[in-house]
């Protein structure tokens, strides 16, 4: 299994109180050579600006919710670009 989780995944990061919505993964800090496992925003409010773009590992997942959607063209998608 990839160690991604899909578009879509709701989970909550290690000492939120809030759940985020992943929607991009493999990121790239602006400003910064840092590359983060995912970008999320807020559930269920959606992405209102950048002041509630979250960029996080996999190892800060405390909880998932849901699991994104996943198809032939994700699994593909995901084994060929998220290494």
């Amino acid at each position: 299994m990839n160690k991604y989780l899909p578009i879509g995944s709701v989970v909550l990061l290690n000492g939120g109180s809030k759940r985020i919505m992943i929607y991009g993964r493999k990121q790239k800090e602006l400003n910064s050579d840092k590359v983060w496992d995912y970008i999320a925003c807020l559930y269920p409010e959606g992405n209102l600006n950048e002041e509630y773009m979250y960029l996080f590992n996999h190892d800060q997942i405390e909880k998932v919710f849901f699991i994104g959607f996943q198809d032939e063209e994700e699994i593909e998608f995901a084994n060929e670009n998220l290494k």
